[in-house]
C-alpha cells in the first residue's frame, strides 16, 4: 500500500520580531465539526502589527512560531464529519475566536469574555492557534459565517473590525438621532463613524492628531466635521495634563457647535490624553465607549464623570455580531466603506505589507489605512 499523499500550502509564519517567513506546511483534512477554508482575503490589524514589530502584543508574547491574521474570508473546500451548516463551495467569513461553549459567559451569549477562548493569531493561549495568513486553514464550522450574495471577500474581511464597533454600539445603546464623537480615525475610528451614520446619528464628528486622516474622513462622508489636536510637549504634572485635556476638548466642542457635549463618545485611540478628553466631551448623562487598546494605566478626571453621570463603558472584541456585520456590509448602507482598503498585497509579500503598515505611507506618499493580503 502506498502512503497517503500529503498536500502542502503556503503560510506566513512569525518566528520573532520582524522575522516573518513564508513556509510550506502540510494541510490536513478537517476534523469533526471543522471545515477547511481556502483563504481569499485577510486584513492586517494593529494587533498583528504589534506582534510583527515586537514579537508580542501587550503581555502576550510569542512562545512558538505563529501565523498571524484574523480579519478574513474565503471559500469552503471541504468539511469534516458532523458539519451540517456549511458546504463546499460556500463563501464564508471566518470568526477567529473559538469559545469553549460550556462556561457561564458562553451560556449567557457573552462568549467574548470566555476564559477558555482561543483566538486565531493571538499568543494569549499556548499552544497558539494559527491565524489566516496562509492558503488554507481548518476552523470550527460554527464560527464560519456564510456571505450574503452582494458581499465581496474584501468587504467580508471588514466584518471583524466592524464587529468590534457593533458590539461597542450595542453596549452604548447607539440609536437614531444621537450626536456622536469619535476619537481617532484609523480603520476602527472610520468604522465607528460609518456605523453611527448607518444608525441615523444626527451628528458624527471626529478628532485626531493626523490632518490627512481627518481630511479622508470628511471628504468621504464618514464625519461631517473634524478637529485636529495641536501637537504640544508632554505635560510636566498630572494637574497640567488634566487641565489641558479639559481645555483642548472645550475648544473642539465649541468648533463643533456642541458645547454641552455628545451623547456617545467612541474612544478609539487608547491614548491617555484622548481618554481624558472623552470624559469631558460626553454630555451630562452620556457615555464614553473605550474601544481603543493602548495605555494600561490612565489618570482620569473621575469627578467629571461621576458628578455628571457619564458612564465609562469597556468593550472587548465582540459576540454574536458577524451576521449583522455581513448584512450591513452587503446592504450598501456603509457608504464609501471600501475606501478604507488602501493597499492590496499578495501573501508572499506579507513582510513588506507589515513594513508598509508600520510606515503609514507608501512610496508615493499615499496614506495607509487598511492593507488586505490576497491569497
Amino acid at each position: 500500500m502506498s502512503p497517503a499523499q500529503v498536500y502542502t500550502q503556503r503560510a506566513a509564519v512569525l518566528h520573532g520580531p520582524k522575522d516573518l517567513r513564508l513556509e510550506d506546511r502540510p494541510i490536513w483534512p478537517p476534523q469533526y465539526n471543522h471545515a477547511q477554508v481556502a483563504i481569499k482575503t485577510t486584513g492586517l490589524c494593529g494587533s498583528d502589527l504589534h506582534y510583527y514589530l515586537d514579537g508580542c502584543n501587550g503581555d502576550f508574547a510569542l512562545q512558538a512560531p505563529l501565523v498571524l491574521g484574523h480579519e478574513s474570508a474565503g471559500v469552503v473546500v471541504s468539511v469534516g464529519p458532523g458539519v451540517k451548516n456549511i458546504f463546499p463551495g460556500q463563501r464564508v467569513a471566518i470568526e477567529a475566536g473559538v469559545m469553549c461553549q460550556q462556561c457561564e459567559y458562553c451560556d449567557s451569549s457573552r462568549y467574548n469574555l470566555c476564559k477558555g477562548m482561543r483566538f486565531a493569531s493571538s499568543a494569549k493561549t499556548f499552544p497558539h492557534l494559527d491565524g489566516t495568513l496562509q492558503d488554507r486553514m481548518n476552523h470550527p464550522a460554527h464560527v464560519l459565517h456564510p456571505l450574503p450574495e452582494h458581499c465581496s471577500f474584501e468587504q467580508a474581511a471588514l466584518a471583524e473590525p466592524l464587529s468590534v464597533l457593533i458590539h461597542a454600539s450595542r453596549r452604548a445603546g447607539l440609536h437614531e438621532g444621537q450626536r456622536i464623537l469619535v476619537f481617532g480615525v484609523g480603520a476602527i475610528g472610520i468604522l465607528a463613524c460609518a456605523l453611527a451614520k448607518s444608525y441615523g446619528a444626527s451628528q458624527v464628528v471626529a478628532i485626531d492628531i493626523n490632518q490627512q486622516r481627518l481630511d479622508f474622513a470628511k471628504v468621504n462622508g464618514f464625519a461631517s466635521q473634524t478637529y485636529c489636536l495641536p501637537m504640544v510637549d508632554k505635560a510636566k504634572t498630572s494637574e497640567e495634563q488634566l487641565r489641558r485635556a479639559r481645555e483642548n476638548v472645550s475648544i473642539a466642542l465649541t468648533k463643533f457647535g456642541t458645547p454641552d457635549g455628545f451623547d456617545i463618545v467612541f474612544e478609539c485611540t487608547g491614548a491617555e490624553p484622548c481618554i481624558q478628553m472623552s470624559i469631558h466631551a460626553a454630555i451630562t448623562g452620556g457615555k464614553v465607549m473605550l474601544v481603543g487598546m493602548g495605555s494600561r494605566n490612565v489618570l482620569l478626571p473621575l469627578s467629571a464623570a461621576a458628578l455628571r453621570e457619564v458612564d465609562i463603558v469597556g468593550s472587548f472584541r465582540y459576540a454574536n455580531t458577524y451576521p449583522a456585520a455581513l448584512s450591513l456590509l452587503a446592504s450598501g448602507k456603509l457608504s464609501n466603506i471600501e475606501k478604507l482598503i488602501t493597499h492590496r498585497i499578495q501573501l508572499q509579500d506579507t513582510a513588506g505589507a507589515f513594513e508598509l503598515l508600520a510606515r503609514g505611507k507608501d512610496e508615493d506618499g499615499n496614506m495607509v489605512i487598511k492593507v488586505i493580503i490576497n491569497s
